[in-house]
């Protein structure tokens, strides 16, 4: 397996960066004591949304969403079928797909009133795969009007489609449980990032003023409530299969450049997202501290998280103990296991530009 994986260390102060059911910071037990946690979710929709912003070129173009019919629709009418058809075949179609969600919607293509029509279940589609569906049905239905659509079908349409507009279903991977032809596996590989020390939730008690109160009433809040929040170091990985990403089922369809310009943007947003959440109540945008890339031609992925498997502990900041502890441990498990890799390159030793320029030199 040839990869490239990402090494990272970064800081963020006060924050509720991912939250769990009751809106707390995630946690997670690890090496017997608790840890502040950030999803692997979370972190990949921070990635797809600042690549599809900052990299348009890159082909993030893919959609995950339960509002397909109207899209369909769209398509639908641009391949000259009536208001009337397109109404029902975009329904149809999206029923097959991922189930029409009949609170919104009846088989028609109809909405119900005051509802916005919508399929039962996120399904994650390219754009080129939206138009293929369009142009195929309104051919087979002009020519047979009486022609009836199938799910297996439709899956061949989309499978005949090339990914190259929808890089980021190739890396991030797609599920469909109507329909496991369906299914993309993701080329990029992530882990949940945890803090490298011992972490735990604080409480802040805020209030709010009512700017319009009266002076004879009491001296009391508007507003009085609490919130969780926590600060950490967060180790966190990820890898990008190469072999994966350039086979039938991904980005063949695309040059060695492209594919390489697709990686770079990958590489860039991986580094530099960082989830919104709470993020103009405790914005907690900061930078790595610590990237160490890696290239390999051949082996399989390695995390580096038991550097952290004994917590950091420090009296004077946990970011350079922090490095000093992946460091190490990476140093120990090549000489132990002889991990092999082609390149290998560190940020802040290098600039970002100079980084990403090296770890793509390995996409072919």
């Amino acid at each position: 397996m040839r990869l490239i994986e990402l090494h990272i260390l970064q800081s963020f102060p006060v924050s509720c960066l991912n939250r769990d059911d009751v809106g707390a910071p995630k946690t997670a037990v690890f090496g017997g004591c608790s840890r502040a946690r950030i999803s692997s979710q979370c972190l990949k929709r921070a990635i797809r949304n600042l690549a599809r912003d900052q990299f348009p070129a890159a082909r993030f173009g893919g959609s995950r969403s339960r509002l397909i019919i109207e899209p369909l629709r769209r398509h639908l009418l641009v391949e000259g079928l009536s208001e009337e058809a397109a109404g029902v075949y975009s329904a149809q179609i999206a029923d097959l797909l991922a189930g029409l969600d009949e609170k919104t919607v009846d088989k028609t293509g109809k909405a119900k009133e005051g509802k916005t029509p919508r399929v039962s279940t996120l399904i994650f589609l390219s754009p080129a795969e939206m138009e293929a569906l369009a142009a195929d049905v309104a051919q087979r239905v002009t020519s047979d009007p009486k022609a009836k659509l199938d799910a297996r079908t439709l899956a061949k349409v989309c499978n005949s489609v090339p990914l190259s507009d929808a890089a980021d279903i190739a890396i991030f991977g797609r599920m469909v449980a109507s329909d496991h032809s369906l299914t993309v596996e993701g080329a990029g590989m992530f882990s949940h990032a945890l803090s490298t020390h011992k972490a735990g939730n604080d409480l802040d008690f805020f209030s709010a003023v009512d700017d319009e109160k009266l002076k004879e009433e009491d001296a009391g809040a508007g507003h009085t409530n609490t919130l969780e929040f926590t600060s950490a170091c967060y180790y966190r990985y990820a890898g990008l299969n190469l072999d994966l990403l350039a086979d039938s089922e991904h980005l063949i369809a695309l040059s060695v450049e492209e594919r390489r310009g697709v990686v770079d943007a990958f590489l860039r947003t991986t580094v530099l997202a960082v989830p919104g959440a709470r993020k103009n109540s405790m914005n907690a945008n900061t930078l790595p501290a610590y990237v160490l890339g890696v290239a390999k031609e051949k082996g399989q992925p390695v995390q580096l998280v038991n550097a952290f498997e004994k917590p950091v502990r420090s009296g004077d900041g946990l970011l350079d103990a922090s490095v000093a502890a992946l460091q190490a441990h990476y140093r120990q498990l090549k000489a132990t296991w002889g991990l092999d890799a082609a390149a290998e390159c560190a940020i802040p030793e290098v600039s970002l530009d100079a980084f990403c320029e090296r770890m793509v030199r390995h996409v072919v």
